[in-house]
């Protein structure tokens, strides 16, 4: 007697067909039962059928739901022309599985769909993780084999005019929805195609939203708020996945409507509300190797088009320099994230990309520059128990012989762990004048920051 194994369990040729799914295959990522690939024999023949049958030029002008519809139909027409029993949970899924592969991205397309996963991570066909609520976790789906994987990768490519082969390796696009996409592959890759994708998030967040989550205290909120409001120069510097741009995009929701904001990014991920916004973002090079634009290119052109605040996606490179020139040439409350270690390390690195563009200044010049550009770094972590959090506010002070001084306007201080295994502490604030006080009058906030700075120190000792 012939077997056809669909999903968990073999069904023998002329046996009833099954009845519904086990609840253990229904959802253990929230994919509504779609996670766990019908990967056999049968089912293969079953796709490979329903593929040579259907027009592509007809199934790219139907909806989804219209060609969801169809290819049920085709496969369930297959399966009966090969005496294949398949139940209505397989059937479904199958169906389902066939339509991502033809108008989207294949398995990863119920991932995309799921609002709960903040990141996808292909490594290889057989191992595919997601990040939820800052955790990473293993899912249950894989593709057939590498080659399946490398045709995703194709496909991402292919739609931004790009391509990923053996002479091209590497990738870096965007998908439709603003999601960003990494891939890299053999021979630069020894575990076959790996794709890296950060979904782009369609709820903005504000900063009310990240008290709730604990990424910042009601007065460390008020703080960050008087800052992006009073237009001073903001470096928010952090680790991969630490939500910089996040909180750059909630700090961004408190600049005036009446203000000109131009954008520069490598991949737009920015999401600012005011009506009046310039989005610019870097070209790579064609197939030839001609027609790379850069951030730096960009931020120099910026400069040219009367903006009242530049905002850097996220500062890399030789592209530094410009920025700073930018902020100490009358462009104040311009801000950019930048990958570092502490707030500090933030500052070492922008020194470093400095070098990088090939000025020639000394280190005291360089760092000079620094000190006058920048007035507020804003460090966020993601901890261990998958919270965000800010753990530095740190302002330059100024610059004493080689050294830029900062001081510490709010650390957070980690006190112990719950028993659900969530950190616990508590954002202490330093009291005292800032050098940038006078720009708070100017604003006619300086009160509501000091009372702020006050309200968290009293909430400190008690």
């Amino acid at each position: 007697m012939t077997t056809f194994n669909f999903g968990k369990k073999a069904i023998p040729d002329g046996a009833p067909a099954a009845g519904p799914a086990p609840a253990d295959m229904a959802g253990e990522d929230g994919l509504a039962g779609m996670t766990k690939p019908l990967a056999t024999s049968a089912t293969d023949l079953i796709r490979d059928q329903v593929l040579v049958r259907i027009e592509p030029s007809v199934a790219v002008r139907l909806s989804r739901q219209d060609l969801m519809v169809r290819v049920d139909d085709m496969v369930a027409a297959v399966a009966n022309e090969h005496r294949l029993l398949l139940n209505q949970y397989e059937q479904h899924a199958l169906a389902a599985s066939i339509v991502d592969e033809m108008i989207g991205l294949g398995p990863l397309e119920p991932l995309l769909r799921d609002a709960t996963v903040a990141d996808i991570l292909i490594n290889g066909a057989r191992m595919v993780y997601v990040e939820r609520q800052g955790k990473l976790e293993l899912t249950r789906l894989q593709f057939r084999n590498n080659a399946h994987v490398l045709h995703v990768a194709q496909r991402v490519a292919s739609s931004v005019g790009r391509r990923v082969d053996e002479s091209s390796p590497m990738l870096d696009a965007r998908l439709a929805d603003g999601s960003r996409v990494n891939v890299i592959i053999s021979p630069l890759s020894l575990k076959g195609p790996c794709i890296s994708i950060r979904k782009f998030s369609k709820t903005m967040m504000d900063l009310s939203s990240f008290i709730r989550a604990g990424t910042v205290s009601a007065e460390l909120a008020r703080v960050l708020e008087i800052i992006a409001r009073c237009r001073l120069n903001v470096l928010i510097s952090g680790g991969t996945g630490s939500g910089k741009t996040t909180l750059l995009n909630a700090m961004s929701g408190f600049i005036s409507v009446n203000e000109r904001i131009i954008t520069i990014e490598d991949a737009a991920e920015l999401q600012l509300q005011q009506p009046h916004v310039i989005q610019l973002e870097t070209r790579p090079a064609n197939i030839e190797g001609h027609g790379e634009v850069i951030q730096r290119d960009l931020v120099r052109n910026s400069l040219r088009m009367r903006p009242d605040r530049i905002i850097v996606g996220e500062v890399r490179g030789p592209e530094a320099f410009d920025m700073l020139q930018a902020m100490n040439t009358g462009h104040n409350g311009s801000m950019s994230t930048i990958h570092a270690n502490s707030a500090r390390d933030a500052l070492a690195r922008i020194e470093n990309m400095i070098l990088m563009a090939n000025v020639n200044l000394p280190t005291r010049a360089i760092r000079g520059q620094i000190a006058s550009a920048i007035d507020v770094v804003v460090h966020t972590e993601r901890m261990r128990d998958g919270v965000r959090r800010v753990t530095e506010v740190m302002e330059i002070a100024g610059l004493e012989g080689d050294v830029i001084l900062m001081g510490t306007r709010f650390s957070y201080a980690y006190l112990g762990e719950h028993p659900d295994g969530s950190l616990r502490g508590r954002f202490e604030a330093t009291p005292g004048h800032p050098r940038y006080l006078s720009r708070l009058e100017y604003f006619g906030l300086a009160n509501a920051f000091m009372e702020a700075l006050t309200a968290a120190t009293d909430k400190g000792k008690a």
